[in-house]
């Protein structure tokens, strides 16, 4: 007899013990298609002000030593991406000089209405 034009039924391997299958399928759920992105995004590595400093400081050495080995296009590559991490360094200390300029003020103001409202208890005592 020949099989060769025959389909062939394949039947599905048993699982490894430390195997886990996601529940669902992808189709049905397009919702969880992008999680790669999403997890980078959640790590917040551009919004600590140390971690944008420290990449801006490695960008600048890989360029210095990419000028040290003579290949300017490499250099200015890297410049490229310190130039990107110091001007979200500088936007991170600008917001965060806006949220302590904001706190200050009203520390400054609660303590004005408190001074005002001793004022007018002594007064009216």
């Amino acid at each position: 007899m020949n099989n060769n034009n025959r389909r062939r039924n394949f039947r599905s391997r048993a699982q490894k013990s430390n195997f886990r299958r996601r529940s669902g399928s992808l189709s049905s759920n397009n919702s969880n298609l992008n999680n790669g992105n999403l997890n980078f995004n959640r790590n917040g590595s551009m919004n600590n002000i140390h971690n944008v400093e420290k990449t801006m400081q490695k960008y600048q050495q890989l360029a210095k030593d990419a000028q040290s080995n003579g290949d300017p296009v490499l250099s200015q590559n890297y410049l490229q991406h310190a130039d990107h991490y110091l001007r979200r360094y500088n936007e991170l200390n600008e917001r965060r000089e806006n949220i302590t300029e904001k706190t200050v003020s009203e520390d400054k103001s609660s303590l004005s209405e408190e001074t005002k409202e001793k004022e007018t208890q002594s007064a009216t005592n």
